[in-house]
Formats: C-alpha cells, sequence, structure tokens
C-alpha cells in the first residue's frame, strides 16, 4: 500500500505527450502567451541561428591554424591571411567573443520572453482554479493540481529556455556541419556517416532502458520516502503500539530494494558508457585511418583533417543529443496540455478582479423539495424531498446522525453545488438568480474542521473582511471568547499559527473561525458544529 502511495503523478507527468491532433491544438494555445513578445523572441532565434553558424566556424578556423603552423608561416601582408598563425588566432578570439556576446543575449531574450509568458500562464492558470466549483476539487487531489502549477509550469520553463534552442541549434549544426563536410571530403563523409549514425542510434535505444531503470529506482526511493512520512506522522501511534522494530524494519526492506536498483542500474549504466567509448573510439579511429590514407594520397591537408575530425565529433553528438532533446519537448507538451485542461474546465461565474456586487439580503432560507446525490455516487441518495425555512433573525438547527446530510445542506446554501431537484430560494428568490460571488459575501461558515492559513492570528481573522481595522478584529475575538487564550502568547494578535493552523489546539483554532465568521457580520452565518471542539463553558459563552 505503501508502496503504491510513493509512486505519485509526478513519475506519470514526466512521460512524453502522445502527439495527435488534439494534442497539438492544445500545445498550440501556450504560443499565444509567447505573442505579446513575439519581437524579442524573434530576435533570440536569429541570435541563436548566429551563434550556431560561428561555432560551426571553429573547426575551419583550427584547421587553418594547424595548417598555417605546420608550413611555418607566421607573418604575411593581410589582417586575416588563412596561412598566417596571428591572424587565424586571432579570428579565433573574435568568433569566442562574439559567441560570448550573442550566447549572453540570446540567454537573457529567451529567458525574458519565457518568464513573463510562464507568469501569466501560472496568473491565468490559478485565478481559473479559484474559479472552478467544489465537485471539480472533490475529484483531484491536491499535490496533483499544485504539480500542475509548479512542475509543469517548471518544465515548460526549461523547455523555452534551454531545450527549444538547443533543439534548433543541434538542427543546424547537422544541417550545416554536413553539407560542409560533404564539401570537404565527400568519400570520407561517407565513412563517417557509416559510423557516427549507427553509434548514435544504438545509444538512444540504450538510453531509454537506462532511463527506465533510473524511473524504476526513483519509485522505488520514493517507497522509502513514503515510510519515513507515514512513520514521523504517526510517530505517536508507532511509539504507544511499541512498533519501533517494526518500523525500522519496514524501512530497511524498502531501502535494501532501491539499492539493489540502484546497483542494477549502475552496471547498465556502465556497460552503456563502455560501449559508446568503444564504438566512439573505434569509429574515430577507422575515420582517422581514412583520413590519413587521403590525406597521403594529397587529397587532404593535415588542417582540413583537423577540421574534418572536428565535424564529425560536433555532428555526432548533435546527433546523440537530438532524441533526448525531442523526449524534453515531447514531455513540455504534455505538461501544456495538462495545464490547459485544467483552464478549459468550466469555471464558476466568479469575481476575481474588481469588487463584487453588494447585495441586500435579509437572510431568510427556504428549501423546497430538495434531493440531492453527489456525481460521483449518484446512486447514494444524500437528500431526498427536504422542506423547510429559516426566517431572518432565527437560529434553526439541523440535528440528525451522522452522515444524514446536515453538511451537505450546508453545502447547498453557499451553492457549492446546485441541487439534483427542487428549490431553494434566498429571500423568495432562487439562489441561482443572485450573483454568485455576491450571494457568498453575504455569507459566512464556521465549518466542523477548521485549517487555518499560514500567517499570524490577526491575520487569519482578518480574512473574513480584508482591510477591517484592529479594533474590530479584536472585538470579533472577544464575541468568539478567543480574545483571552490570544493575548496570553507573547506576541498576542501577531502569534504566527503555524501551517494549517498546527500551532493552535482544535478548540483555539475553532474560535478563531467564528471570530472571522463575526467580523464579516453576514446576513447567513452557517456553523458547521462549530463548538465541537470546545468544553461546556467556552461553549455557553461563544
Amino acid at each position: 500500500m505503501a508502496g503504491r502511495r510513493g509512486r505519485r503523478s509526478t513519475d506519470d507527468d514526466a512521460k512524453p505527450a502522445k502527439l495527435d491532433r488534439s494534442t497539438l491544438r492544445k500545445a498550440a494555445r501556450i504560443f499565444r502567451y509567447l505573442r505579446p513578445h513575439r519581437l524579442a523572441f524573434g530576435v533570440g532565434l536569429l541570435l541563436l541561428f548566429g551563434n550556431s553558424l560561428l561555432s560551426l566556424a571553429f573547426p575551419a578556423l583550427m584547421g587553418d591554424l594547424v595548417d598555417a603552423g605546420r608550413d611555418g608561416t607566421v607573418m604575411q601582408e593581410g589582417l586575416f591571411d588563412r596561412d598566417n598563425i596571428d591572424s587565424v588566432a586571432v579570428l579565433l578570439l573574435v568568433v569566442f567573443a562574439l559567441q560570448a556576446v550573442l550566447g549572453f543575449a540570446r540567454i537573457y531574450l529567451f529567458s525574458h520572453v519565457t518568464e513573463n509568458a510562464l507568469m501569466q500562464v501560472r496568473r491565468d492558470t490559478y485565478r481559473h482554479l479559484l474559479t472552478l466549483p467544489m465537485a471539480f476539487f472533490a475529484t483531484r487531489r491536491v499535490g496533483e493540481l499544485n504539480s500542475r502549477i509548479s512542475a509543469d509550469v517548471a518544465l515548460l520553463q526549461d523547455t523555452f529556455t534551454t531545450t527549444l534552442a538547443e533543439l534548433v541549434r543541434q538542427t543546424i549544426i547537422i544541417a550545416v556541419g554536413l553539407v560542409l563536410l560533404t564539401a570537404l571530403s565527400p568519400g570520407l563523409t561517407l565513412t563517417m556517416l557509416a559510423v557516427v549514425p549507427v553509434v548514435a542510434i544504438v545509444g538512444v535505444v540504450f538510453g531509454r532502458f537506462i532511463r527506465r531503470l533510473s524511473r524504476e529506482v526513483q519509485d522505488r526511493i520514493a517507497d522509502t520516502n513514503v515510510v519515513v512520512d507515514e512513520t514521523l506522522q504517526a510517530i505517536q501511534s508507532v511509539k504507544a503500539f511499541a512498533n519501533e522494530a517494526w518500523e525500522a524494519l519496514r524501512y530497511d526492506r524498502s531501502v535494501t530494494a532501491a539499492r539493489d536498483l540502484a546497483l542494477k542500474g549502475a552496471r547498465w549504466r556502465g556497460a552503456f558508457v563502455s560501449f559508446i567509448i568503444l564504438c566512439l573510439f573505434g569509429g574515430m579511429v577507422l575515420v582517422i585511418w581514412r583520413g590519413v590514407l587521403l590525406k597521403e594520397e594529397g587529397v587532404l591537408s593535415t588542417g582540413e583533417l583537423v577540421t574534418f575530425i572536428m565535424y564529425s565529433v560536433f555532428i555526432g553528438a548533435s546527433i546523440g543529443s537530438i532524441p533526448e532533446l525531442v523526449t524534453t519537448i515531447l514531455k513540455g507538451i504534455g505538461a501544456t496540455e495538462r495545464l490547459m485542461d485544467i483552464q478549459d474546465e468550466a469555471g464558476e461565474h466568479i469575481v476575481v478582479d474588481g469588487a463584487k456586487e453588494l447585495l441586500p439580503l435579509k437572510g431568510r432560507i427556504a428549501f423546497d423539495r430538495v434531493s440531492f446525490h453527489y456525481a460521483s455516487r449518484p446512486d447514494v441518495p444524500v437528500l431526498r424531498q427536504v422542506s423547510f425555512a429559516a426566517e431572518p433573525g432565527e437560529r434553526v438547527a439541523l440535528v440528525g446522525p451522522s452522515g444524514a446530510g446536515k453538511s451537505t445542506i450546508a453545502s447547498l446554501v453557499l451553492r457549492f453545488y446546485d441541487p439534483v431537484q427542487g428549490v431553494i430560494r434566498i429571500d423568495d428568490r432562487p439562489a441561482g438568480d443572485y450573483p454568485l460571488s455576491a450571494l457568498r459575501d453575504r455569507m459566512a461558515i464556521v465549518p466542523q474542521e477548521v485549517l487555518l492559513f499560514g500567517g499570524s492570528i490577526r491575520e487569519n481573522i482578518a480574512y473574513g473582511r480584508p482591510g477591517a481595522t484592529d479594533a474590530a478584529i479584536e472585538e470579533a475575538a472577544r464575541k468568539a471568547n478567543a480574545d483571552g487564550f490570544i493575548r496570553a502568547f507573547p506576541e498576542g494578535y501577531a502569534t504566527l499559527v503555524g501551517e494549517r493552523g498546527v500551532q493552535l489546539s482544535g478548540g483555539q483554532r475553532q474560535r478563531i473561525a467564528i471570530a472571522r465568521a463575526i467580523l464579516k457580520d453576514p446576513a447567513i452565518l452557517i456553523l458547521d458544529e462549530a463548538t465541537s471542539a470546545l468544553d461546556t463553558e467556552s461553549e455557553r459563552q461563544v
């Protein structure tokens, strides 16, 4: 069970996307975020093209340098004479300097475009997430959604900043390099093409197997992390049941399995590296041997042979890198598809920007033959033909066993869900007739399980009415019987509550939630077992 939980969605997320028309259409939508920056992106591509061509000048100039040195010519007329060692050396330095400048400008432009575009992607995705209905969140894990905004966007960032540029650069090197090699020596080019692609293809196939092993190792490591996570979260139960030895044995088994798989991967990686070295240097020996024969025949000079070998190395490295780059781009397409899937989800009519409409509600609620079931469990009815009314100023208590639907009624009042049958009326109007943001703005709820935000006590109470004065916040805390324990803390209202409010007791969290609801001063206040964690006296005072 722990093992299954260890394999989280991030492993699936890392898989390349399957290309079809629908996937490509969704992926193409990411380019609308690049459209405002198309000029900078275009200039970056031109700089990338120029930088790639300059890198191909290096082998040719190195060959000229070798020939110039072999002929013993040091000074001749002409600033950039191919037979002049000093001229070639200066030209090499100029090429390196230009590459440095173009490389810096290209990286900055691509980063500028990518960061601005992905900032908007994050913003749009997060804002759309906030508008999605509760039914959406009921079928999604928080970690999965967080991965969409963090891991998927980070993958896109790497794709646009580095991978896409590298793919273009390597493609240019292969295409232009093959033309230059053919112009230099067609026969030797055929010899090289008989060796380098074979090594590259075998390397790709071998590499996929190695990557699969690496993923399995990561899965095993994730299993060990799950064991640690579960044990530490339940450390009180572990100690209470004296199960330290059992947990240690469980962890030992997990790390042993991870070690064995990692060693298997190390053996295959070692064999892979040895094979590549053997083939690469064996192929290099074959090319050099053939090149030396051509040199002896007077077809090639020493410098041209050096140039040819360097171009062969450049092209071989580029061919070997293409599959990995393509795989990364396919992963980026998959990340784009997942982000677009979220943006395509139908959201509620929620006001995210701008002021919400002020709705003058009296607070009358009426359920008229309301029936409801959750979409994930259509065969399990939660409410059947429920009818009741709550008048303004009334305190209406819903009493029933656990699972009777009390919390569901609260969710329906807040329009987290809509009834399957029947009508819910607010102030004698169907609830669906009101603007959703404005309607919820006139309601407040204190849920059964209170989760606070990771700020201060003051910030958590003020969440009920952002911008409220300190006096209003403290008055709400007094009404919720929270002011006393808050002032007992050394930092008072500035006390940090910790993640999800873990620094406070259950009763303290409930009183802060009640203070938050009181501060909002709603027309409709919903208390969903809001005092379940309070003692009798605290409950009476609240």
